[in-house]
């Protein structure tokens, strides 16, 4: 079960993920997979749970003016603030922005682009869940690359990532070219007030609470299924994953069943989670996968109210 455990204070973060990652504003910054490589233009970056579950799990800690340049994906990309204060901003001159804090979450759409900051006092964490096994390669604007090359980072034209200062351009590649300004014109471009569909305010979450147990409370954020339940979500787009997420001081539910790739990962709280006859403490920023088809049961016992992560495949 432990290639099965990620436990937060034993991951390896990455301090040179991406080719902006000498820049200032995004040089302190670390990033963490967790489940599956992610998008991670860095070929060391250490994978704590490297099996395909049909999305990747990661993480972002940054300090203050620290974070990501202008990019964009070709899966979904979902962010939950864990800690800090973020400024996500987005489109190609980054002109459109709000600020999200502890307990937010903001899904992304594919085909545009988006960067996020640090907006707050002291260094801050996110997590992220990236759709699909592969999601693809980051597509960035043209000035985070020409910034990026003044530093020395570069990509090549196979999207791997180099160090001019250090290595040489192999002989069989070749750096790759930023995309044109007619390429730029195809991403889609959103206003704040038809970005607002794809955000779940924390301040907001309690109005689509559902009781699922005496003392648990469960809250559907992506897709609509939760233990073969059906909820009504928050978020109405179709990433490829349900993410939900339970909420209590003191109780337990069991005889849970995943017959689909899944994990549970604490935002706040220590958990006891029971797998079969395997049980471990999942304290906060720590993540599980659960193996298909086991016997799951979740306990806390807290004075304050944890909460709870489960990503499951759709």
């Amino acid at each position: 079960m432990n290639n099965r455990l990620a436990k937060f204070d034993e991951l390896v973060p990455s301090t040179l993920p991406f080719v902006e990652g000498k820049l200032e504003g995004h040089k302190e910054r670390k990033n963490y997979s967790i489940v599956g490589p992610g998008v991670a233009e860095d070929s060391k970056q250490f994978v704590k749970i490297a099996m395909p579950h049909s999305f990747n799990l990661g993480a972002v800690s940054a300090m203050p003016k620290n974070g990501s340049g202008l990019h964009s994906h070709t899966t979904a990309e979902v962010f939950i603030i864990y800690s800090g204060k973020w400024r996500f901003y987005w489109g190609a001159e980054g002109t459109d922005e709000t600020i999200l804090s502890a307990g937010d979450i903001i899904s992304m759409p594919t085909n545009m682009f988006r960067g996020f900051e640090n907006a707050g006092d002291e260094e801050g964490l996110i997590f992220v869940v990236l759709g699909g096994d592969d999601p693809g390669i980051i597509t960035w604007v043209p000035s985070v690359l020409e910034k990026a090359k003044l530093t020395g980072m570069a990509l090549l034209n196979d999207n791997s990532l180099i160090d001019l200062s250090k290595n040489e351009i192999p002989k069989d590649k070749s750096l790759l070219d930023p995309i044109s300004s007619d390429e730029i014109n195809k991403f889609d471009n959103y206003k704040l007030n038809e970005l607002e569909k794809f955000i779940c305010r924390f301040s907001n979450r309690v109005n689509y609470e559902n009781k699922i147990d005496d003392n648990f409370h469960l809250t559907q954020v992506l897709g609509n299924n939760f233990q073969d339940k059906n909820f009504n979500p928050i978020i109405n787009q179709n990433t490829g994953f349900n993410l939900s997420i339970l909420k209590s001081k003191t109780g337990k539910i069991e005889n849970l069943k995943f017959s689909k790739p899944s994990i549970l990962f604490s935002q706040e709280g220590n958990w006891k989670i029971k797998i079969d006859d395997f049980e471990l403490n999942l304290n906060s920023k720590d993540t599980i996968s659960i193996p298909l088809n086991s016997k799951v049961s979740i306990e806390i016992n807290e004075e304050e109210e944890g909460l709870l992560n489960c990503v499951t495949q759709i």
